[in-house]
């Protein structure tokens, strides 16, 4: 049986919107050793529940852990209510203020009548009540309605968890539907998938087959059909699709054919259920057509709005040039100006291009010609970024303070929305956002939603790189339609006569590649068969070490996971280089990985409580046994930039180790050295921009190991694939007509 608790429910300390609760509860019973402590304590408990009455008695089934934050807490899976079955527990339970009007007078002649079994006689038939003497109608319609609705609401829950949902998502679907949860679902199942978040089409699709949903039902095929459209925008970064790809892919999942007829009146149905829309025979997932038409207004109202001026601009930047001991060209000068002129800007360039220096002369003229305070020009000014790390690199620059824009707009993780947004905006009048290459249409269009009109916008990024994982292609798009004015950054200042690593940047995005092969100060390719690669990586990583350098500033990336030089095999191998076994490091296993004190790990998913996100890079600091640990159980302590965050067993999902990460997972940060390794048998994911974003995130030290053939074949392929937008031509429709 399931380690459990049973007690009584005594107060609600928190609840959110969506069911989850943090409350006490006092134990009377369990079947888990670890609990046998606190039976007749009071202790906290957290999860989601359908309803919960204050001294009803509850089994709770789960396990106990510590939250770094909040301590001892009971983590309950799910639950079951007990119902009073003695005479004494449901006189008390009819007279508690779940039924308004029943005093113990009333609730001891209910039982005296109808007896033990009271409860069950009154569910039959309210009618019952009416052998109880002196009672009232209207005291029998009012208990006879809060038992139902009391009784109703657990029943759904249960329904809903033998179907095959769990607990959080049973409770999602509870609140969304109440009383309508089993004719909905029987109704029609699929629905739920739009209607309430996070529930996946897979997971309903096997629980309709409980339900006798046909292989061939409409309905399924509806259903699907957004799915395989959302599957393909994600796997694609398309913010449109092709009626030829969405009936292809929906016919190979559904294994059987639809003629062309029946399912263009299945998406004529989606169209008139606003779920998606045709323009120009082009299919949008309705949100997507949402951000990228609110995109193109947003920034048509910044353009159409009156640019700002400002009397001894560039006597003011000749000061500010002297405080500084620096001299910008003309490109960066017009970069600050147009920065606080415009209402909105884009500042493009390459690594070494000087977009930091911009970036803080931007807010040292702003403060300058607005005559602020410090204090005032941080409430007016906000700089942003897509990662954590890179929001960091930007504060340490300037000397500013720095988040993510999930942060900045106030992410809420439990509903998956920002509480920044069109009907709660920021009033900030000057915004910087770095890194602009990895942003998506989706969260674009919610930072816009986010900010008034009377906003300055410079977005910095560098072309070049890789686009966004999510849909859409922002940064490329506002460039190429050319209604945004954007500065071009093309002279290199972070270079010296033997640095190499931005000249190879700059020489791959003009495709004018020649030495590659010398040998630089910053710079050098080691030729190595794929066969070899591994074991080279491992000497080349002991060598640096043994001149003294941090490992923590050494960084591995290559294109792909699987395969004999993957990242994940690799991964396994630099451990014993970087990391070695040893008598005084604690370990943990977590499947076939072995986590070790002193490893470096990446973040895998947003903590925004903890203030750690997607791409993080952390050192684990300590490790703790169950032996060890108030818990009770193994705790992993990373530590990200002196940010210390606390992992259960159950979190590690969250961590793998960074000891050699991806290209793609490395945007936004710098490294003092890294190491790439290359070869054909990364063939299917070498491209010209995934080689040039892992270059330009080397900072002191470039070291390609592998074939040159491979090389060459990577910067020159230009082939990855262009996404299917349409933001380009909505801006320049806009000022066309």
């Amino acid at each position: 049986m399931a380690d459990y608790i049973k007690g009584k429910f005594k107060r609600t300390i928190f609840e959110s919107n969506n069911g989850y609760v943090i409350g006490l509860v006092r134990i009377k019973e369990t079947n888990d050793s670890i609990m046998e402590d606190y039976i007749n304590k009071t202790i906290t408990f957290t999860g989601y529940f359908a309803d919960l009455n204050l001294d009803d008695d509850y089994i709770f089934y789960g396990k106990l852990i510590e939250h770094p934050k909040y301590g001892i807490q009971y983590n309950v899976d799910k639950y079951e209510r007990i119902k009073p079955e003695d005479k004494d527990g449901i006189v008390e339970f009819l007279a508690s203020d779940l039924f308004p009007g029943v005093g113990e007078k009333l609730a001891s002649r209910i039982v005296d009548t109808l007896g033990e079994n009271a409860l069950d006689i009154i569910l039959e038939d309210k009618n019952n009540l009416r052998r109880v003497p002196k009672i009232q109608d209207k005291k029998i319609d009012t208990i006879y309605s809060v038992l139902t609705k009391y009784e109703e609401s657990h029943n759904i829950v249960v329904y809903l968890t033998e179907l095959g949902f769990n607990m959080k998502d049973s409770l999602a679907i509870y609140n969304k539907y109440k009383n309508f949860t089993v004719s909905t679902i029987e109704n029609n199942i699929y629905d739920i998938i739009d209607e309430v978040d996070n529930i996946s089409f897979k997971k309903v699709d096997e629980i309709s087959k409980k339900l006798d949903f046909m292989y061939d039902d409409i309905r399924r095929i509806k259903a699907c059909t957004l799915y395989i459209m959302n599957s393909l925008s994600f796997e694609t970064g398309d913010t449109y699709l092709l009626y030829s790809d969405i009936k292809k892919y929906t016919v190979d999942y559904l294994k059987f054919d639809i003629i062309d007829d029946d399912f263009k009146n299945i998406l004529d149905e989606l169209r008139f259920e606003g779920k998606i829309v045709l323009e120009n025979d082009l299919y949008y997932l309705k949100q997507a057509y949402l951000d990228e038409t609110y995109i193109a207004s947003k920034i048509k109202k910044l353009l159409d709005k009156e640019i700002d001026s400002y009397d001894l601009f560039y006597d003011k930047l000749k000061q500010l040039e002297g405080l500084y001991e620096i001299k910008y060209n003309k490109k960066q000068e017009l970069a600050i100006e147009k920065a606080l002129t415009n209402n909105i800007l884009i500042i493009n360039g390459g690594p070494g291009t000087g977009k930091t220096t911009i970036i803080k002369a931007i807010i040292s003229m702003y403060q300058e010609v607005n005559n602020l305070s410090f204090d005032a020009l941080v409430e007016e000014t906000k700089l942003l970024a897509p990662t954590g790390r890179a929001s960091k690199r930007m504060s340490e620059a300037t000397n500013m303070p720095a988040s993510t824009i999930h942060r900045f707009l106030k992410w809420d993780r439990e509903s998956n929305s920002f509480n920044v947004d069109e009907y709660n905006k920021d009033y900030s009048k000057l915004i910087i956002i770095d890194e602009v290459s990895m942003i998506d249409l989706n969260l674009f269009a919610s930072l816009l939603r986010g900010l008034t009109d009377n906003i300055k916008l410079v977005l910095v990024g560098d072309f070049n790189q890789l686009p966004s994982v999510g849909a859409g292609n922002v940064l490329k798009d506002l460039i190429e339609s050319s209604v945004v004015d954007t500065i071009e950054l093309d002279t290199l200042y972070r270079q010296s006569e033997d640095s190499y690593i931005n000249r190879l940047a700059l020489e791959i995005k003009n495709n004018e590649v020649t030495n590659y092969l010398e040998t630089k100060e910053d710079y050098t390719f080691l030729k190595c068969n794929s066969y070899y690669i591994n074991d080279s990586i491992k000497e080349i990583v002991k060598k640096i070490l043994e001149k003294g350098y941090d490992y923590k500033d050494i960084q591995l990336m290559a294109p792909m996971y699987i395969g004999v030089n993957g990242i994940d095999r690799l991964n396994k191998e630099l451990q014993d280089v970087f990391n070695p076994k040893d008598t005084y490091k604690k370990e943990v296993s977590f499947g076939d990985i072995v986590f070790r004190e002193h490893d470096k790990v990446l973040q895998l998913e947003n903590m925004v409580d903890d203030n750690v996100f997607n791409g993080d890079i952390g050192i684990i600091e300590r490790i703790l046994l169950p032996s060890e640990s108030d818990s009770k159980k193994t705790e992993v302590y990373v530590n990200f930039d002196g940010n210390i965050v606390k992992y259960l067993p159950q979190d590690l999902i969250k961590i793998k180790h960074a000891f050699i990460i991806s290209i793609h997972k490395s945007q936004g940060s710098e490294f003092d050295i890294v190491i790439l390794p290359i070869t054909m048998n990364y063939r299917r994911m070498l491209y010209k921009k995934l080689i040039y974003t892992a270059i330009t995130r080397a900072k002191k030290k470039l070291i390609i190991i592998g074939e040159p053939d491979a090389f060459m074949y990577a910067i020159s392929n230009e082939t990855d694939r262009v996404r299917n937008t349409n933001l380009k031509n909505r801006l320049e429709n806009m000022y066309n007509n």
